[in-house]
């Protein structure tokens, strides 16, 4: 029994949504619901774990950084927050295009946490709860389940409309290195051990997935003289749109790079059958793109090094984040392997590292709304729908949260698709596509990157903020205006000439350019590879003054349009073909036994996954071309 039953008591207060787990997702859910109007409840094992970074002190990187801005753009918080506590930042791959350009922001983990958790206290309609949940309670309605309330492990029966489950790593959580196994949650926090149990009477299929998290060790024990210095960029771009670049300018802190070598290689596989992913004693699925330090060693044995981060936790803490080598090896192993690492000669483990494995759900389940199909107002986000990361985690949060409140107001929920944002590539691929192991997002696996930017994020998604209430007006007209000046300036740089006077010839000579043999507009002066807006102000008399706050964002967007032009619109003409699809709507009481010559596979895909549109089901395991044509000419007929 979960509780005692002379304990059974209802809480009066009245809530509309009741958030479960405070984690990246919990946090943005719950703000979302909260900031719409809704009177929310948030639970967390623990007050002190709400924002917590149980693994690497990074947010951001690659893709990842995508998904930061698309949530700042919609309105949610994590750009915010790490702007305010990060200890450095960089963007990656900026020697590549635009399209994979990304920020990726070391944070003060335990300021990050704390900041977060001050905007949460501070948000009206909002409640924060430490307490375990342990029942979803659910009435049925003309044949449905319907959500009506939520009861703690106390006892206590809290009322409510919709729930948002953002339960992350808790679920029937165990910490594995070597043979030793303990039932809790990350950093040793209380597992939530209850909970599964009853969605799996509520008909929900679960998964047991795994990931992990390398040693912390002491930073007076590192040999820094023997790793390569990694240093911030110099000019800090902030996250959020509403973030003043000047404002973020400070010192920040170092980190550092080094290598395994065959030593380390040759510990680890004279100890593999001490490690429980090698014993059988983890069952859960791990990431595929995030192993394991003893998976890169037997994987890829072709390579003699790996790289390892020592990154800094914070400036209050001398902990510092081994990244590169999460394990579940023994505490003696440990030791032995982190210290035939250069530099790491003498490194004393403060944290050991341990793999963490968890209940998780199969996301199928889910409408690209991220509500359950089977149970009306019970949403979904983060971890627990088979997801790895911090910033995969918010970007469901807020959508999962965006959606509660929409349906409890009455309103059509909000479906990404895979055009419009990195979010809806990210959904599109939770709900539609069968995953096995932790869905960790990439820039491969946007079909339209270029257009998926992280510096356009807010001109693609902060109208659509500002339609669903996160946005208000002043950050609305600010982006009106700035499309207007992009615009303008862009019309303004194809009706500049230049001719080939010795002052444009010298420069376009000082930049490797080939000299003009006659006059040139300086938008065909951009596109050149070498040249770009900023080299071509001295030749550009007319150049407008921006306003300060504004500058630097639209000077970057009208290079990247004017240089990329070609390669956009025939992105913006495959999206026209794949829109077309998207808004082919599926009617939700379609009775797909009725669609003579569709295949019996397809009939069983469609019937399980109930595909919101064509598109969607055209992107479903088992069915076909010709199925989606037969379905198509179907809906046709139902039309006359």
């Amino acid at each position: 029994m979960k509780f005692s039953v002379n304990s059974v008591w209802e809480n009066k207060d009245h809530y509309d949504v009741a958030v479960i787990g405070a984690g990246h997702a919990g946090c943005e859910a719950a703000l979302a619901c909260a900031r719409l109007g809704l009177r929310t409840i948030v639970f967390t094992v623990s007050v002190d774990s709400i924002a917590l970074m149980p693994c690497n002190p990074n947010i951001g990187g690659t893709s990842k950084g995508h998904l930061v801005r698309e949530v700042d753009a919609l309105g949610g918080e994590m750009g915010k927050v790490i702007d305010r506590t990060f200890i450095q930042s960089k963007m990656l791959n900026k020697s590549k295009g635009p399209a994979v350009h990304s920020l990726r922001a070391q944070a003060d983990k335990a300021l990050y946490s704390r900041t977060m958790r001050q905007v949460l206290e501070n948000q009206e309609n909002l409640e924060i709860k430490q307490a375990e949940v342990v029942n979803i309670l659910t009435e049925d309605v003309d044949g449905r389940k319907k959500v009506t309330g939520v009861q703690t492990y106390s006892g206590a029966i809290f009322r409510c409309q919709a729930v948002v489950l953002c339960t992350g790593t808790y679920l029937k959580a165990r910490c594995i290195y070597g043979d030793v196994s303990t039932n809790t949650g990350p950093n040793g926090l209380q597992a939530a051990n209850y909970l599964t149990e009853c969605l799996k009477e509520l008909g929900i299929r679960m998964y047991r997935f795994k990931t992990g998290t390398p040693a912390r060790i002491d930073k007076n024990t590192v040999d820094f003289s023997r790793m390569e210095e990694q240093k911030g960029d110099e000019r800090i771009v902030p996250f959020s749109f509403t973030t003043d670049p000047d404002s973020i300018q400070k010192d920040q802190v170092s980190c550092w790079l080094t290598y395994t070598n065959e030593k380390t290689h040759e510990i680890i596989r004279k100890n593999l059958d001490r490690s429980p992913l090698f014993s059988g004693m983890i069952e859960g699925t791990g990431p595929r793109y995030c192993p394991s330090i003893e998976d890169k060693v037997v994987k890829f044995e072709d390579k003699n090094r790996h790289q390892v981060f020592i990154e800094p936790e914070g400036l209050e803490t001398n902990e510092m984040y081994i990244g590169g080598m999460s394990s579940s090896l023994p505490e003696d192993v440990q030791y032995e392997m982190y210290r035939s690492v250069p530099g790491l000669e003498h490194a004393r483990i403060v944290r050991n590292a341990y793999a963490i494995e968890y209940d998780c759900i199969d996301a199928r389940q889910l409408r690209p709304t991220l509500e359950f199909r089977a149970i009306d107002g019970l949403f979904s986000g983060g971890q627990f729908n088979g997801s790895s990361g911090y910033e995969e985690a918010a970007a469901q949060g807020l959508l999962a949260g965006i959606n509660a409140a929409r349906k409890l107001q009455g309103k059509e929920g909000i479906i990404l698709d895979r055009s419009e944002a990195y979010i809806g590539v990210l959904v599109d691929d939770l709900v539609t596509k069968e995953s096995h192991e932790p869905y960790r997002m990439m820039t491969s696996r946007a079909e339209y990157r270029l257009l998926l930017r992280q510096d356009n994020a807010d001109q693609r998604l902060t109208r659509k903020g500002y339609e669903i209430g996160l946005i208000d007006k002043a950050r609305y007209d600010r982006l009106l205006k700035k499309e207007e000046l992009i615009r303008k300036e862009t019309e303004r740089l194809k009706r500049t000439y230049v001719g080939t006077t010795e002052e444009v010839q010298n420069l376009l000579e000082e930049h490797g350019s080939t000299p003009l043999t006659s006059g040139s507009n300086l938008a065909e002066l951009i596109r050149r590879p070498e040249l770009s807006y900023e080299i071509l102000t001295p030749l550009d008399s007319d150049r407008p003054e921006f306003p300060d706050d504004l500058r630097e964002e639209v000077q970057e967007q009208v290079n990247i349009n004017i240089k990329y032009e070609g390669y956009i619109s025939r992105q913006k003409k495959q999206v026209e073909q794949f829109k077309k699809m998207e808004n082919k709507k599926i009617p939700e009481d379609i009775d797909y036994d009725k669609v003579k010559s569709l295949r019996i596979e397809a009939v069983q895909k469609l019937k399980e996954y109930q595909p919101v549109s064509l598109g969607q089901a055209s992107r479903i395991s088992g069915v076909s071309p010709a199925d989606i044509s037969v379905l198509l000419v179907y809906m046709e007929q139902l039309k006359r």
